[in-house]
């Protein structure tokens, strides 16, 4: 099956409809969503609750890293647990929208803290089995997604308390991206940017830009008033402040790479050129590999030692 095939269309109606329905029957019940923005990865990370409700969910966590010395730290995370403790909250879900190739996640040390179900969608699989192959990994890596707690299929219902959310998979940045509806909102990871700044990159491994077009006019059928989370922000040329929040009709109406009028072909014409451009993050041969793990750092070698690879000539 092709990348530009993965969404059948009996599985996108259905999914359309379970999506429709999380947003409109929400409204009245609009989540509490606290952004914690990491500047050294340009990262949002979230917490998502109902109002005065104890649960939530934690979205795109983000664990420290130094490439020049190897070394990780929790500053960020620990942040999110403070916050989390300091407002006596029940984590249910650590969700990631995809395998990330610009920072580490730090969710199984949430999960130790906080505890809750490490979740991604199905197609993480195929990420382990590409990056699988690139970093050389031994049979003892599992490439069926079992390090996770949880793998989403599209359309996938769940409640984070007393919040519904939908699980949609939004591939062509990753194969495994997913965007989560949470009553009035919807967490598009890299799919989406704020409209001045446009949409994601799709020349990694299964990244597929006519496949990210047709993923973002799902996301655009949802309500206009509904509330986009972005995972990360860049700031745009003229615009001196982060931002990471937007709405579906802002998006529809101001998006520069995908408003109304632009069509698939245009869009992917201008994507492939722009695309071609762009270095490569600087931390994606890091990051995969921890993150296609779970947030698990590899096993320790004979001298107790963890170590990350650095493919040579390869990407």
């Amino acid at each position: 099956m092709t990348e530009a095939t993965a969404i059948r269309g009996d599985d996108a109606a259905s999914a359309a409809q379970k999506i429709a329905k999380a947003a409109l029957d929400n409204t009245a019940l609009q989540p509490t969503v606290k952004s914690f923005f990491d500047e050294a990865t340009f990262t949002v990370t979230y917490v998502v609750r109902a109002p005065n409700d104890s649960r939530c969910a934690i979205i795109d966590s983000v664990l420290d890293f130094d490439q020049s010395s190897g070394r990780t730290k929790t500053t960020s995370a620990d942040d999110v647990i403070e916050f989390v403790k300091a407002n006596r909250l029940e984590v249910d879900w650590i969700l990631e929208t995809h395998a990330h190739a610009d920072h580490l996640t730090a969710a199984p040390y949430l999960k130790s803290k906080l505890g809750g179900s490490i979740a991604i969608g199905e197609n993480i699989r195929r990420v382990q089995q590409v990056f699988g192959d690139i970093f050389n990994e031994p049979e003892t890596f599992a490439r069926d997604g079992r390090q996770f707690d949880r793998l989403w299929r599209d359309g996938d219902a769940f409640q984070i308390g007393a919040l519904h959310a939908v699980a949609l998979h939004t591939p062509g940045h990753t194969p495994a991206c997913m965007s989560y509806v949470i009553g009035d909102a919807v967490f598009t990871g890299d799919t989406l940017f704020m409209p001045d700044y446009g949409t994601a990159r799709c020349d990694f491994p299964g990244g597929d830009a006519a496949t990210l077009y047709r993923s973002i006019q799902r996301l655009l059928t949802l309500p206009d008033e509904t509330r986009v989370f972005l995972c990360h922000d860049y700031k745009a040329p003229g615009r001196d402040r982060y931002a990471w929040e937007s709405t579906i009709g802002a998006e529809r109406v101001g998006n520069v790479h995908v408003h109304t009028g632009v069509n698939e072909a245009d869009f992917v014409a201008m994507r492939t050129k722009r695309d071609a451009t762009l270095p490569m993050p600087k931390l994606l041969l890091p990051s995969v590999q921890v993150n296609m793990r779970a947030g698990e750092l590899p096993d320790a070698e004979t001298n107790g030692v963890r170590y990350l690879k650095l493919p040579l000539n390869v990407l």
